[in-house]
């Protein structure tokens, strides 16, 4: 998996006013958590922050904090209802000895029978939570749909990869292939024919 590394700047707990003038500054409150780790608290640049949430990528992130590494994932952040700023973050800490518990993005590969029949592909979920070791964690989760037929679900529970362990619920839906007008019209068709 992709590593990424930012700079954090330790930070003390303080009160409203303080909290203000970091963000004014372009800066995030940030705490991390987890292994062998107490509360940590820092702060790291907006535009830092957006390497990690802009993107459908998922990273292990070294932090930099007055020069001490941390190694860890993003966990969560709070955004401003109506700015969509982001307000406050969690980062989990990690180790190379503990399975890391990450969602990871999915890829469809393939061109699945139902959409030829003229189904229509839908999309439900575009990461999966898995739990590996560092060093076996992928970049990305590669999902077959080929055989997926019209009417057909692709569930967590289908799919298995080596070395890493699915955490997110069996029935959680991937994706599937939905009955189109012209799907069910290009059905009854063939039934039709099939009649004759």
């Amino acid at each position: 998996m992709e590593t990424l590394v930012i700079k954090g700047n330790a930070r003390t707990i303080g009160n409203k006013q303080t909290i203000k003038t970091l963000r004014r500054n372009g800066e995030v409150p940030c705490v991390m958590y987890g292994h062998n780790l107490n509360n940590l608290v820092f702060s790291i640049n907006e535009k830092d922050l957006k390497k990690i949430t802009h993107t459908p990528k998922s990273y292990i992130i070294k932090m930099d904090i007055e020069g001490k590494e941390y190694t860890c994932v993003f966990h969560s952040a709070q955004y401003h209802p109506v700015t969509d700023e982001a307000l406050h973050v969690d980062f989990l800490s990690v180790s190379s000895e503990r399975p890391v518990v990450i969602d990871i993005p999915i890829v469809l590969t393939g061109n699945s029978e139902g959409v030829k029949q003229g189904g229509k592909l839908m999309v439900s979920s575009r990461k999966l939570k898995v739990s590996a070791p560092i060093e076996n964690l992928p970049d990305e989760l590669t999902v077959d749909i080929t055989n997926l037929q019209l009417g057909k679900t692709i569930v967590a529970g289908d799919l298995s990869f080596d070395g890493v362990q699915i955490v997110s619920p069996k029935s959680t839906i991937i994706c599937a292939v939905k009955m189109t007008r012209a799907a069910l019209g290009a059905a009854a068709a063939a039934a039709a024919a099939a009649k004759k």
